[in-house]
């Protein structure tokens, strides 16, 4: 992948202190307030902190982002900020279901497909990619899963 440039809201949370609808809710009616963005898709991002998955434990806490891609910084709205992903190798996952069942599309990526491949997890930002098939209880509803990796 190469580099990608996004603007949204980010806030600190935990899987037991999840806070991803409030991210959202607050900021999709922003949403046109984002000038040169890049297509239509949304960014569910998170960053974790360089021990998360060495001692993992679910009250951990990370960065959630709730992003667009654009084509620029020149005009980042007011309370919003920017970040710059990295270029670099990334698994993708097509996940096809309703959100609340994600995890586990995770728990395989983690447990089972990660170990199993030539690969290791790398530091870098992971993220969800959410198109016009994106729709939260739908069953058939479908988003990537972005994992960064590097050859073991």
């Amino acid at each position: 992948m190469k580099e990608k440039k996004l603007v949204g809201i980010k806030t600190r949370m935990s899987f037991t202190n999840n806070k991803t609808f409030e991210l959202w809710r607050s900021f999709m009616p922003r949403l046109k307030e984002i000038p040169k963005r890049i297509g239509s898709e949304l960014y569910s991002l998170e960053i974790y902190y360089d021990e998360f998955f060495k001692s993992f434990h679910p009250a951990n806490e990370f960065e959630k982002w709730a992003a667009v891609e654009v084509k620029n910084f020149e005009s980042v709205p007011a309370e919003m900020q920017s970040l710059v992903v990295p270029n670099g190798v990334y698994a993708v996952f097509i996940y096809k279901g309703p959100a609340s069942e994600g995890v586990k599309a995770y728990n395989f990526i983690f447990q089972n497909w990660l170990p199993n491949s030539n690969y290791l997890l790398d530091n870098r930002p992971h993220f969800a990619v959410m198109e016009e098939k994106y729709r939260p209880n739908d069953p058939s509803s479908e988003e990537e899963i972005w994992i960064p990796v590097q050859s073991k």
